[in-house]
């Protein structure tokens, strides 16, 4: 089966996950899809296939002859997808031979525009896969779970040598919890690779450390008609805190290893309101001196308003995996000769987010992130090609040939 056949099955079936859940996986759904790739993986020959009670999917591909002392390598992607624009059934679109102009997508009122995202020029004479412009696409990152399971695919089909294999789809990544249960030792890789970036050829081993920075402003609300002196109003404390923080220092504002405060959500009245950041940087320093910076803001604001007034949380999410891959650089100048291998221009780029393998490499399994193919994820813009596709997984047979070596 071709990988963009194997995503286009997989986009059907929902799976978003829900921050606000207490449960593991936060959605139910993710199941659905588990089952059916648990089903897939004993017919394509994985052994010791196993899914766990909270969604973990685990398979393996032994070594072939000749080959038992080679690293074991892990491939790894997600099944779950935002929760946003998520809310009805996904309809993939395909566009063959597109043009590389602005695409209406659908009845929606949408357009894939140059202007918004100029890369589509180089996609021209490629098969587009998009929706129809009212949901995600889910290509992240079924994308990834679709290209592993293909590679594995040929590597049988092909009798191309290879070392002991390890695959796992892990629930959640998208809620920032898909390594939270994740089994290494199960998992048994000496080494991994997440399949969760974007254009075919990125390899990215520096991610942002992040946190979530929450604030919670009470006010004091009386009478607006008898409230000289006297009435605090939350929403305007609210609105100074934003303005305290860098106007520049925003997603929109930001590239490369810049970092950010991103306002993810506010609501407010009077008597109370709430702001929820999260929080990024590459740079240790400079992570905790944006963490400092919004300690500052609690306390100038609790002295200006009264102690209680702000009420700042902040909960760290994840750190910069640069300091773990550094000591094994071998996954990095791999990935890149098999980019160069399959015809594949290696970009070695920071990631600007997070992948479940920042976490894991943090708990004993190294594990950089390799691009999908796809583009403009989390939103209803989200595409990715067919041709990308099939790059990716030229790309990852190759690096399991080099593993092999």
């Amino acid at each position: 089966m071709k990988a963009y056949e194997r995503l286009l099955k997989y986009v059907a079936v929902r799976t978003p996950s829900d921050e606000n859940s207490g449960t593991v996986p936060s959605s139910a759904c993710q199941f659905d899809l588990a089952r059916m790739l648990e089903a897939e993986m004993k017919e394509l020959g994985l052994t010791d296939v196993y899914l766990d009670d909270q969604c973990y999917l685990y398979g393996k591909l032994p070594a072939t002859a000749g080959c038992e002392d080679k690293p074991a390598i892990g491939f790894i992607a997600h099944m779950d997808t935002v929760s946003d624009f998520c809310d009805h059934d996904i309809k993939a679109v395909i566009t063959e031979n597109y043009d590389g102009q602005d695409l209406a997508l659908g009845d929606s009122g949408l357009v894939l525009s140059q202007h918004s995202f100029p890369h589509l020029k180089d996609l021209k004479g490629r098969t587009l896969i998009t929706t129809d412009g009212t949901t995600v696409l889910g290509a992240d990152d079924k994308a990834g779970i679709a290209e592993i399971l293909t590679v594995i695919e040929r590597l049988i089909e092909e009798n191309i040598p290879h070392g002991p294999l390890c695959v796992a789809f892990t629930p959640d990544e998208e809620i920032g919890t898909g390594a939270a249960h994740f089994n290494v030792e199960r998992f048994g890789a000496d080494f991994g690779y997440t399949l969760d970036g974007g254009k075919e050829g990125e390899i990215q081993f520096e991610n942002f450390n992040a946190c979530k920075a929450d604030f919670v402003i009470k006010g004091f609300n009386v009478h607006p008609g008898s409230s000289k002196d006297t009435m605090i109003n939350a929403s305007l404390v609210a609105n100074e805190i934003i303005n305290a923080l860098p106007s520049m220092e925003t997603p929109r504002g930001t590239e490369n290893y810049e970092g950010f405060f991103h306002l993810v959500s506010m609501k407010g009245e009077v008597g109370e309101a709430e702001l929820h950041y999260i929080v990024r940087d590459h740079d240790a320093n400079l992570f905790e001196a944006k963490k400092n910076t919004l300690r500052l803001i609690e306390k100038d604001l609790n002295e200006k308003w009264g102690e209680g007034t702000v009420t700042l949380t902040i909960a760290d999410q994840y750190r910069n995996m640069s300091e773990i891959i550094a000591t094994c650089m071998h996954l990095i100048d791999n990935a890149k000769q098999a980019c160069e291998n399959a015809d594949v221009e290696p970009l070695v780029l920071p990631i600007r987010g997070g992948t479940d393998g920042c976490q894991l490499s943090f708990k004993g399994l190294p594990c950089p992130n390799l691009g999908t193919g796809g583009f403009a994820y989390h939103g209803p813009y989200e595409h990715i090609t067919v041709e990308g596709i099939d790059k990716t997984v030229d790309m990852v047979t190759e690096l399991v040939k080099l593993y092999a070596k």
